[in-house]
């Protein structure tokens, strides 16, 4: 790698790398917290046309004819896009998609202040670029970084060897990907209540970011012992270690990081976070050799049969599988672990019930531990198809439930006597409140 370069020599050798080629340029960037955004802007005033391949892309990427954006996890600052291309992936498998279908020519990424004689450090946002430089690398691409103050240097697999480097950029801060805990609502509290009673001392999270997770967080401050492995931690980790909750001899362990200011500061050269690659995070079998890993996650949709949709609004793409396949699969093997589903019986934008009798959409993930609503938990492990079909029911919200019942018949799924005397009845034996 040269000293930092300027922006009129990156543009040039993005231009005589595209020139080379008798298709789009393949470019993949850094997203979520880890935009390398002046990058973005040389690209985009540099390459007229070119496919560009970013997870959870966030609002200001760029957006004009000639870019065509590629993801197997859709972000807010593409989603409904027309010339979008999804790829439809769990996260797991994106390196050896990058070294195959979508081998990249280009990588945009960011990283944090370049230090004399050590590594460069890809920050907050590891994830799949490890991969992604390799593979470039490895075909005659080319790797461009650019660095900021406002990127945390990190440990772990974000330790990247300065030669895989062709060009940097030096560039300002940038206003950090805030995240701050939204005001729980009484649903949300109970919801957070319920899944945090079953986690022990001792336990290993996957917790992500949202109203949930931050509901779950504060009422496992009195834990202790506890580890984290991750595809991503917030906020929510730094309330943890604030309380002592977390377990001093195992490294937090992480693919990348969404938080406030103080959270970057808390990863930067903290030798007890360790940013690892999405082929080691996402592996379910290293999830699942963790004890009692608690994947917690959440749908906006589980219907009886105990499958999860959440990446479709109707027939509407909304976000991609993600780590959620990875964690649930690997919880579900852990000793002691439990893959719990957790949300809102009402979907309160939609105005319908979270719980239906049949999904619409495709499939993300199916056969949890347990789906837990502010109406209570519906246990699904070791019960037979018709004691799962009961317990959803019993947590969906009252409006719906009589019309689940019928459905649930209709499918085959409850025989009518044993339905109607539990509605009678009004039995709710398996909805822990």
């Amino acid at each position: 790698m040269t000293p930092p370069s300027s922006p009129h020599r990156v543009a040039a050798a993005l231009r005589e790398h595209a020139r080379r080629l008798e298709r789009p340029l393949r470019v993949v960037a850094g997203g979520n917290a880890g935009v390398p955004w002046d990058l973005l802007r040389i690209l985009e005033g540099t390459v007229e046309d070119c496919e560009l391949f970013m997870l959870n892309a966030p609002r200001g990427v760029p957006i004009r004819p000639g870019i065509t954006h590629v993801s197997p996890f859709v972000g807010a600052g593409v989603r409904g896009l027309p010339e979008l291309s999804y790829i439809p992936s769990r996260l797991s498998h994106v390196p050896a998609l990058l070294a195959g279908r979508f081998v990249p020519d280009v990588v945009l990424v960011a990283v944090a202040p370049l230090r004399s004689g050590q590594p460069v450090s890809l920050g907050a946002e590891v994830n799949i670029l490890p991969a992604a430089m390799e593979s470039c690398r490895a075909t005659g691409g080319l790797v461009l970084a650019e660095s900021r103050t406002d990127i945390p240097y990190t440990h772990g697999d974000a330790e990247v060897d300065r030669e895989t480097i062709d060009l940097v950029i030096e560039s300002l801060a940038r206003p950090a990907a805030t995240h701050s805990a939204s005001p729980s609502s009484a649903e949300v509290a109970l919801i957070g209540s319920h899944v945090a009673a079953r986690i022990a001392s001792g336990a290993t999270l996957q917790l992500g970011i949202g109203l949930i997770p931050d509901a779950v967080v504060p009422r496992l401050t009195g834990k202790r012992r506890l580890g984290v492995w991750s595809e991503m931690v917030s906020d929510g980790v730094l309330h943890l270690d604030d309380a002592g909750a977390l377990d001093p001899e195992r490294p937090i362990t992480a693919s990348f990081a969404v938080g406030s200011p103080r959270l970057n500061a808390w990863l930067n050269d903290n030798p007890r976070v360790q940013m690892r690659r999405t082929e080691v995070v996402n592996d379910p079998g290293r999830i699942a050799a963790h004890p009692a890993m608690t994947s917690i996650n959440t749908a906006l949709a589980v219907d009886l049969y105990d499958q999860a949709n959440a990446t479709h609004v109707g027939s509407r793409l909304h976000s991609g599988f993600g780590g959620q396949c990875d964690f649930v699969s690997g919880a579900m093997d852990s000793a002691g672990g439990q893959a719990i589903m957790a949300l809102r019986s009402w979907h309160p934008r939609a105005d319908v019930s979270s719980i239906v009798a049949l999904l619409e959409g495709p499939v993300t993930s199916f056969q949890h531990t347990a789906v837990i609503t502010e109406q209570g938990t519906a246990e699904m492990l070791g019960w037979d198809a018709e004691a799962q079909a009961r317990h959803l029911i019993e947590v969906a919200h009252p409006s719906v439930r009589d019309d689940l019942w019928e459905e649930a018949e209709a499918l085959g799924l409850i025989a009518g006597a044993n339905s109607a005397s539990a509605r009678i009845e009004g039995r709710q034996p398996h909805a822990r409140v």
